[in-house]
């Protein structure tokens, strides 16, 4: 009688060697993302068993021959993109396959107004790309140098752009092409509502390969960091001008010092004591920009020309979470949370925090649309000192109407994605044996 092979043997044989690894150092390697912003999950998931194999599939082809391969086997698939999510979304909680879509990184199309992408194109590359065709991408998270479009989708939500066009869910994801794990993995094209399914799922219910994304008129953006004596004036302006209709904007991201002492490529523009607001505007509205700043009381204190955009370290490498990176370089204590205030009560919610937790937490906000409403969302930065510290300041947060979207989890129905029940029935459908991404929604199948 002929002895049974493992299917780890078995994928080798089945599957061309060039997309096939399982040397120790990729699986390593290919099994981590960048959880380590968070203490809790750095602690959580440093330990967790890599993956068994790696598989990085250069068409749709071959990652419905792995999806089929999986559910044969009984194996989980944990899909990645550039792995620079920090929630532990590309961590494969049970072993089994990672599945790195970065190869599949062919720009199919830009039309007027579009961009149909493979999973793995660059957001950095097809925004290049498009400004040469004099459009551009809506938004994109801090990381766009090295993040994919399909993981931006599959494991972001907002970012660079949000004050305009809003998160990924508000229109600026037009169609997905996804892949159900079955015995006969399905092919789907999803479009319009039921694209909220596929939208920072993490890959659970479903795998994405194709996605168009709309695209904008290419604007010429000037970059400047306008500084304020106090946090107070700094948001002020920034509700300003991010309500000021006339102002074509990517980002507007007050801060309170000493968050501006982090950045240190900045060190000889920045003024020691200021809060800060970091800027991206249409170059042709400097003269209402400037205005707008000296009303509130602050001055531009640095100023990047648009012809200078991309060519030399921008405004937005300090803001969204990279401003937690640049403070976590500083000193390594710290952390951050991810919240959103009440437009109405902003200022005193603030006052409430300082008085509660000064130098305890730093507070960054960034300004965004979020279902065409504005909102000072914030990514405050936290001196971290146990866990159960950590949550006692989340608990004081929603006291004072301050919600919490923690990314201290890898669960999606335990961080921000908020409402999930139609994610779960989707995933009963498209992933019967529950093998996509265990462990980061609770399902019971």
């Amino acid at each position: 009688m002929a002895m049974s092979i493992s299917w780890e043997q078995e994928i080798q044989e089945q599957f061309s060697e060039e997309i096939i690894h399982v040397d120790q150092a990729t699986r390593e390697k290919l099994s981590k993302d960048y959880y380590w912003y968070s203490p809790v999950l750095n602690r959580q998931l440093e330990h967790i068993k890599a993956a068994d194999a790696i598989v990085t599939p250069r068409n749709e082809t071959e990652v419905a021959e792995i999806l089929a391969f999986g559910y044969r086997h009984h194996i989980p698939v944990t899909v990645r993109g550039a792995g620079t999510g920090n929630y532990g979304q590309a961590v494969p909680m049970q072993g089994g396959i990672v599945l790195d879509l970065s190869r599949m990184d062919d720009i199919v199309e830009i039309g007027p107004g579009f961009a149909r992408l493979q999973c793995g194109v660059r957001l950095g590359v097809i925004d290049k790309k498009a400004r040469e065709a004099g459009q551009e991408i809506r938004i994109y998270p801090s990381t766009y140098v090295k993040a994919t479009v399909g993981g931006f989708v599959s494991g972001g939500s907002g970012g660079i752009g949000s004050i305009t066009h809003g998160n990924l869910w508000d229109g600026n994801v037009l169609e997905a092409v996804i892949y159900t794990m079955e015995e006969k993995p399905q092919r789907l094209v999803v479009s319009g509502p039921d694209l909220f399914n596929y939208i920072h799922n993490y890959g659970t219910t479903g795998i994405l390969t194709e996605v168009t994304i709309p695209l904008s008129p290419r604007t010429e953006w000037a970059q400047a960091i306008v500084q304020f004596d106090t946090l107070e004036q700094a948001m002020l302006f920034g509700e300003e001008l991010a309500q000021e209709a006339a102002v074509l904007k990517r980002l507007v991201a007050p801060m309170e010092w000493p968050i501006p002492s982090y950045f240190v490529p900045f060190a000889k523009v920045i003024q020691a004591g200021k809060a800060a607001v970091m800027l991206e505007f249409a170059e042709i509205s400097l003269p209402l920009v400037e205005q707008l700043a000296s009303r509130f009381g602050g001055h531009i204190g640095h100023f990047i020309a648009a012809n200078q955009y991309r060519k030399t370290i921008g405004v937005s490498d300090f803001t969204w979470n990279h401003t937690t990176l640049w403070a976590m370089k500083t000193d390594a204590s710290m952390t951050y949370l991810q919240a959103g205030f009440k437009l109405e009560s902003y200022m005193e919610q603030i006052r409430e925090l300082k008085a509660k937790f000064g130098d305890e937490m730093y507070l960054h906000f960034e300004w965004v649309r979020s279902a065409g409403l504005l909102t000072p969302t914030a990514l405050p930065v936290v001196r971290f000192q146990s866990e159960e510290r950590l949550y006692e300041i989340i608990s004081y947060c929603e006291s004072i109407g301050v919600r919490i979207f923690d990314p201290h989890t890898w669960v999606l129905d335990h961080g921000g994605r908020g409402e999930v029940n139609s994610m779960e029935l989707k995933k009963r459908v498209n992933d019967p044996r529950g093998l996509l991404n265990p462990g980061k929604i609770i399902v019971e199948m």
